[in-house]
């Protein structure tokens, strides 16, 4: 669970940090769009991990913060995408 977490976020990272080298880069855009689905995806296997596993109280409901974190952040760059 906390590697699909990592994954996860190192999908985000790269979404975050994905800037355009300059007004003639137009891939930015779908580069940046792609990580975010790649985390986002990640991230929704994630919280089905956790809640099978608060479902077997083996984990807390707060470890749900995490992936809903990461998959709310996802969404976000996926509306908000950089520009060129």
């Amino acid at each position: 669970m906390l590697g699909l977490n990592t994954v996860g976020g190192f999908f985000l990272l790269n979404a975050l940090l994905a800037e355009p080298r300059g007004p003639w880069d137009t891939t930015i855009t779908d580069t940046a769009r792609a990580m975010a689905l790649f985390a986002l995806v990640t991230e929704l296997l994630a919280a089905a991990v956790t809640g099978a596993f608060v479902t077997l109280v083996r984990l807390r409901r707060w470890w749900f913060a995490i992936p809903a974190v990461l998959i709310l952040t996802a969404i976000a760059r996926m509306v908000f995408p950089p520009v060129p």
